[in-house]
């Protein structure tokens, strides 16, 4: 267990920095701008490239993804049976909710949170994955089909998804893994120490951005849109992954946990940029992300406590 406070009071310290980096505006406006595009663009896909690389690819696309990808759809469906009736909201308003609700932040806090808590950052890949190449494509296929804007084609969408680098990154990443090829020192080198800049930028962004935020404003309307999906994120979703987990694929030990810590990661920051893009959902997208991040990190240190790690 010290070592799991270890981890968790490392990832508090740097995001700490990050929100008085925000506060007194040492870095100006477009700090957390930057050092989000940077780790999205530049440094996480050379850290997934590296994790991947250097992983078991069976255990990469083994009962980790599976798990990842049959709770979040079960969470998502069940956050729309809960308020399909009680909050009457317009279809493309629900799926941004559902989304919010099951989609986890599984790049910015999931690496670090994978590499300080769970000791290998290859934990956090199986569901990185599973977002990038297929739950984001089929919720903007749903929110595209519900909305008058922003149409597009299943080519196009398939094409958007090969061309995110951090898709490309993990694809690279898994063919260097499969094949056995050796990547010359010359060229891993640097991609080693751009890969090294990814979690420090990552929790000092995530530190910046929580400055001046204040969820569940009661004007907004949407309140119980709020409280309900995030309980969904941060209880049933982790529950529906250590069910499966346990019962369903027969997991133990650090196995188990890696699906339950990575399952109660926050709601994902890029739901906020989704929902303002289609403008639908944006305040529940904005307040979710917000809420489950202040909430998550003590929750996932419960968790870890509870199955021993």
């Amino acid at each position: 267990m010290g070592g799991v406070l270890e981890g968790f009071s490392i990832i508090w310290v740097v995001i700490t920095v990050g929100y008085f980096v925000g506060r007194t505006g040492v870095l100006g406006d477009q700090a957390r701008h930057v050092l989000n595009r940077t780790t999205f663009f530049v440094a996480s896909p050379a850290l997934l490239f590296t994790t991947l690389a250097e992983s078991d690819p069976v255990s990469v696309l083994g009962p980790l993804l599976w798990v990842a990808a049959i709770s979040a759809f079960l969470t998502a469906g069940a956050y729309n049976l809960a308020t399909a009736r009680w909050l009457k909201r317009e279809p493309a308003e629900r799926i941004m909710a559902a989304m919010a609700a099951s989609t986890v932040n599984s790049a910015n806090l999931g690496l670090p949170i994978a590499l300080y808590v769970l000791g290998d950052m290859s934990y956090a890949a199986p569901i990185i994955l599973f977002q990038l190449a297929l739950y984001q494509p089929v919720n903007l296929a749903m929110l595209d089909a519900t909305t008058s804007k922003h149409r597009t084609t299943f080519f196009a969408m398939v094409l958007a998804t090969l061309k995110n680098p951090m898709i490309i990154g993990s694809l690279l990443g898994l063919v260097v893994a499969l094949t056995g090829f050796e990547v010359p020192k010359l060229a891993m080198e640097p991609i080693n120490l751009i890969a090294g800049a990814s979690i420090p930028a990552m929790l000092l962004a995530f530190g910046i951005s929580l400055v001046g935020s204040k969820p569940l404003d009661s004007a907004s309307g949407r309140r119980a849109d709020v409280l309900i999906g995030t309980a969904a994120k941060l209880v049933l979703h982790p529950l529906l992954a250590w069910v499966l987990g346990y019962f369903a694929f027969g997991l133990g030990g650090q196995m188990l946990a890696a699906c339950v810590i990575m399952a109660g990661l926050p709601t994902a920051q890029n739901i906020f940029v989704t929902a303002s893009r289609y403008e639908r959902g944006v305040v529940v997208a904005k307040d979710t992300v917000l809420m489950t991040t202040i909430c998550a990190i003590p929750l996932m240190m419960g968790i870890a406590f509870l199955l021993g790690i």
